[in-house]
């Protein structure tokens, strides 16, 4: 499948996404039912592809922090680059497809340890959803999506990072936020 002449390469195969035992694990309630064969009307659940570009990804990631100026090859020299570490980036969208725009994303990265006998650790970022796109439960069906696939590809543990005000959407999926745990950050670029 090709879209404006770039192959639609998968960061991913797709095959994981559809393995996910979602009906009988998933964490939230939805109403109407959605899941990632069928997210709703026109729209389509899948791994991040290279002709993303074309499809407004940047441009959604605006809609949860500063992106800068990417040019097509620079996003594709990235994009070449976490595939080269295939098990460790899942990033997933969710394309309109009546308009061939990503609405909505989110990136589950796979870290390696030597803690727990080598074991591997998820974290959860940059979970977007188009504001256009909002009330639609596609929030929900991303971080169930990737908190499944996260112990589907072994890892011991997932975390996020969130606002105070996120604390009760996150814990639908069983997130807890841990006694005594502070995530803290430096910047080297300011937000």
């Amino acid at each position: 499948m090709s879209t404006n002449g770039v192959e639609d390469i998968y960061l991913f195969d797709p095959e994981l996404l559809h393995d996910l035992e979602f009906e009988d694990q998933k964490c939230a309630i939805y109403k109407p039912e959605i899941n990632p064969t069928d997210p709703g009307e026109r729209l389509a659940l899948r791994p991040l592809c290279i002709s993303d570009f074309d499809k407004g990804y940047l441009s959604l990631l605006t809609h949860l922090t500063k992106v800068g100026d990417i040019s097509q090859e620079q996003f594709e020299e990235r994009f070449q680059m976490m595939k080269t570490q295939p098990s460790l980036y899942y990033t997933v969208v969710i394309e309109d497809t009546a308009t061939n725009q990503v609405v909505g994303s989110a990136t589950l990265v796979k870290e390696m340890h030597f803690i727990r006998q080598c074991a591997s650790r998820g974290r959860i970022e940059d979970v977007v959803v188009n504001s256009s796109y909002q009330g639609k439960q596609l929030g929900k069906l991303l971080v169930d999506v990737l908190t499944l696939l996260s112990k589907k590809v072994g890892c011991y543990k997932v975390s996020l990072e969130c606002l105070d005000k996120m604390v009760p959407f996150y814990s639908k999926f069983g997130y807890v936020k841990e006694e005594g745990q502070n995530y803290m950050c430096r910047r080297y670029i300011p937000k």
